[in-house]
This record gives structure tokens, C-alpha cells and sequence, in this order.
């Protein structure tokens, strides 16, 4: 019997979900010292056709690759008297044996790196690299970050962003829990956007500016694509004839990736998002200081920023300046706060739960994954939690005593679940010839949906209580 089109794709995609690092061809160390020579390095390898040694040099542990080689022949000191140490890179990133697959590949695609270093425990058991791991698990997330990295023009990004969503339907059909598609899928879409921002920006753009990502991206917690929402902050005193131009290029080539235009403006085509560091620091003051009621909003929006190209250090700079002037701000704070509380679930939400009747839909994200994210960022703000994501904000509240560390393992696990929700629904609206929408119908979900549904909205309203308590808006 032929198998279906897609029944290879899926089971190699399940395998991310079953199979350990132990199950990948592990290549076994091959040491060399760290003093020796490399020529004498190269003949090594040449005898036991590798590709990459392990270098000890006393207590460090680093790799030497063919391409230190090329970087060494640059240097002007012959190989024959040229110490490996002085090539070899010292950072090497490990993985741990029984750490599954995908472990591995998010690990490759964070570092931009195409080893790790394999360990049981303390023990070094060998070397994965990219092409083993590529072998393994034929149709994955690295064969698209090769493509995006390869890609010469915005029309062949365009091939990488499809094949980002054809990826997100494998891994959302093969079982893989929403917070690891989401870790994934962001850092192909920053890469994906850096990529493009390399294709229309010229280098001396690139090298004075820093390019940022807000919103779920931001946060790395996007999945299927919504709208723009990006920023262009440059370095004080450069001046660039054409930025107009460039980033309308930008915002075009995003458009043909998937992404439609932010219905608020929220794109570095707009000079609001296009500035100048001490420009930007102007405007986060005003968001903080002044009248206009979208402040908060917008501010709101501004924190989740995270760099895919140029200088993250200007982005940093604005955020040090954001800290520093909202310390203390209690009032202006729980106003910011007061937005997680502004949706509540329509009359007899529980009951309508239980129906499979009820054709009065109820928006997933405005009643459960909004408060959620809002309510956390507004506590991170607060406490000057610096770290993007929800999950590494609640970590981090918890650590710093201000959330209790049960109502933030609830708050996890019902994001995570809202989530996953939201993408079934989305990927079946789809495939019907629909745009993906975050309204459900209770009456479209089966039992084993509208039950965790109810527990998840149960959550999100003692979050609610939580956050008025917290910032008194009960007395705003």
C-alpha cells in the first residue's frame, strides 16, 4: 500500500517527539593538545578523516573545525608555527545524552552552531554535528535555516516563510507541545527577518541601527503569522539618505511572507517607530509621562522588543532608560495593569461551557491569553524583570517573591494550553478557506476541550483578582 504524501513528513516529525540523543549517530571524541601545531593538527585528521577536533588545553575544552583553518591561514603567522589554542573555539555548546532531538536542533539553530558537544553528565561521549542530526531527521527546522541563510532574494525567503508553516501543521499534528513549536518558530522568524533585513538594508544601516521584533514575536511566543509589529532604532547622529525607501522594502517583503500590515501603525515604516535613541527615549517618556490614552498601550507594546539585526546594545539602552524612569510610578503602573482586567467572559461562561449548543463565540484571546500576558508584563515592569517570554517572567517573579510560584505554574500551563487551542482552531479555519481568527464557538469544541477551557478561564480570573489586588485597582 503507497503511503500518503505526507505520512514520511509526519513520522519523521514524531520522531522529534520519541527519539534521544542517544538514538543519533554520536561521532566519538578525537583530542588533540591544545599547543600542538596546525599542520600537524590537520594531518591528524586527515588519517582518521575528520572534519573537527576536540582541543585540551589544561583545564578548557574547546573544538577546531575546517573552518578555523580558513580563518587561521588569514593570520599572519605560519600554520607550522601557529598553536591550535590560538584558533580553536573555547565556547563550545553541549547537550546532554538523554535530552531529546529536538533539544538538540533548537540548541543549533539558537547558537547558530553546527556541533554540540555530547555529555553524560560529566562525560564527554562524542560530537553531533548539523549533517548527522540532519540524517536523523530529514525534513526539520535546521533545513530551512540553511535555506534561509542561502537565500539570495526576498523570493526565495518567501519559499522559507511557507515552508515555516508547513512545519508548524507537522509538529502541531505530531503531537509536540505548543511551547516548543513556539521556541522554534521564533527563532526561524528572527532569523527569517534578519535575513530580509540584510537583503534591502546596506551595511552601514545594519551596523547603526538595531532592527526589533515587539508583540508575541517579540516574546517569542508567535506561531502562526498575525500582523507587523516591528521598530528601527538608530544610532544618535547617524543620518542614512533613502531610510524611507529601505524600510518600505522591509514592511513589502514581510507582506509577501505573510505578515499584513499593523492596522495601528505599529511598523518601522512609520517614522513613530523609526528614531533615533534619544528620540525613542523622548517617546517611551511621553508613553510614561504624558496624556494620550494609547501610552500605555503602545508601552506595553514597546517592552516585549526584542533585536533580530544590528546593534542590540541601542535597544538595551532604551530599555535601561525605561527602567529607570518607571520605578516607583505606582499609579501610572496600575493603570498599565488595569488593561489585563478590561475583558471578562461573557454571562453564564460556564454553563455555555458545558453546552453543545451555544453558537455565541468567545475570543481566546481576549479572555485568556491577553490577561495572561498583559498581567505578567505589567508584574515584570513593575519588578524590573528584564527577560522576554511569559515563561521566563513568571520564573523570574516567582524567584523574586512577586507571584506565588502555584498560581504561576497555573498561569503556565493555561497560557500553554490557550495556545494550543488557538492554533487548532486556527489551522481548521485554514484549511476551510478562512482567516484564522481567535473566536471559538463552544458548540465546535469536544469534551476534552471545552473541560481544560473552563479550568483555563477559572485561572485567568484569579490572575485577575491577583493583579487587583496587587495594584489596587479596585481604588483607581
Amino acid at each position: 500500500m503507497t503511503p500518503a504524501p505526507d505520512a514520511e513528513p509526519q513520522r519523521e516529525m514524531l520522531s522529534l517527539a520519541t527519539s534521544h540523543i542517544r538514538d543519533v549517530y554520536v561521532r566519538k571524541p578525537f583530542y588533540v593538545d591544545g599547543g600542538l601545531d596546525i599542520v600537524s593538527v590537520c594531518r591528524a585528521l586527515s588519517e582518521h578523516g575528520l572534519t573537527h577536533a576536540l582541543v585540551q588545553d589544561g583545564e578548557r575544552l574547546g573544538i577546531f573545525t575546517t573552518t578555523d583553518l580558513r580563518d587561521a591561514l588569514l593570520r599572519p603567522q605560519p600554520p607550522h608555527a601557529l598553536a591550535v589554542r590560538e584558533v580553536a573555539h573555547f565556547d563550545i555548546v553541549d547537550v546532554q545524552a538523554d535530552a531529546e532531538v529536538f533539544e538538540a536542533l533548537w540548541l543549533m539553530l539558537r547558537h547558530r552552531v553546527h556541533r554540540l558537544l555530547v555529555r553524560s553528565g560529566t562525560e564527554v561521549l562524542g560530537v553531533l554535528g548539523q549533517l548527522d542530526l540532519v540524517s536523523f531527521v530529514a525534513n526539520h527546522s535546521h533545513i530551512i535555516a540553511l535555506q534561509i541563510d542561502d537565500a539570495a532574494s526576498i523570493d526565495a525567503l518567501q519559499v522559507c516563510a511557507r515552508r515555516i508553516d508547513h512545519m508548524i501543521e507537522l509538529l502541531h499534528e505530531s503531537g509536540i507541545r505548543i511551547e516548543r513549536i513556539t521556541r522554534l518558530v521564533s527563532e526561524l522568524n528572527k532569523r527569517l527577518f534578519a535575513r530580509a533585513w540584510g537583503l534591502v538594508a546596506p551595511p552601514s544601516l545594519v551596523s547603526n541601527s538595531c532592527l526589533v521584533v515587539m508583540g508575541s514575536e517579540g516574546r517569542g511566543e508567535q506561531i502562526l503569522k498575525t500582523d507587523q509589529d516591528n521598530a528601527l532604532l538608530l544610532r544618535d547622529g547617524f543620518v542614512f539618505d533613502g531610510l524611507a525607501a529601505v524600510t518600505r522594502q522591509f514592511n513589502d517583503a514581510l507582506s509577501t511572507f505573510g505578515y499584513p500590515p499593523c492596522p495601528g501603525g505599529v511598523m518601522l515604516t512609520e517614522p513613530a517607530w523609526c528614531q533615533s535613541v534619544s528620540a525613542f527615549r523622548e517617546t517611551v517618556r511621553g508613553w510614561l509621562y504624558g496624556a494620550n490614552p494609547e501610552g500605555p498601550m503602545q508601552l506595553a507594546i514597546f517592552f516585549d522588543a526584542a533585536p533580530v539585526a544590528g546593534d542590540a546594545g541601542l535597544l538595551d539602552d532604551v530599555r535601561g532608560y525605561l527602567d529607570a524612569i518607571a520605578a516607583g510610578q505606582d499609579t501610572w503602573l496600575a493603570r498599565f495593569a488595569a488593561a489585563a482586567d478590561q475583558f471578562h467572559e461573557p454571562g453564564h461562561w460556564f454553563t455555555r461551557l458545558t453546552s453543545r449548543r451555544d453558537e455565541q463565540p468567545l475570543d481566546l484571546k481576549k479572555l485568556g491569553t491577553f490577561p495572561i500576558v498583559h498581567g505578567v508584563r505589567a508584574l515584570a515592569l513593575r519588578h524590573g524583570v528584564r527577560v522576554q517570554s511569559t515563561a521566563q517572567r513568571l520564573a523570574a517573579l516567582v524567584e523574586c517573591h512577586a507571584l506565588d510560584a502555584a498560581l504561576a505554574r497555573d498561569l503556565l500551563d493555561a497560557l500553554h494550553f490557550l495556545m494550543g487551542l488557538r492554533l487548532s482552531h486556527q489551522l481548521r479555519q485554514r484549511a476551510g478557506g478562512t482567516a484564522p481568527g481567535n473566536e471559538v464557538r463552544p458548540s465546535e469544541l469536544g469534551i476534552f476541550e471545552r473541560e481544560p477551557l473552563r479550568d483555563a478561564l477559572a485561572i485567568v480570573k484569579r490572575f485577575r483578582l491577583a493583579l487587583r489586588q496587587q495594584f489596587h485597582l479596585d481604588a483607581t
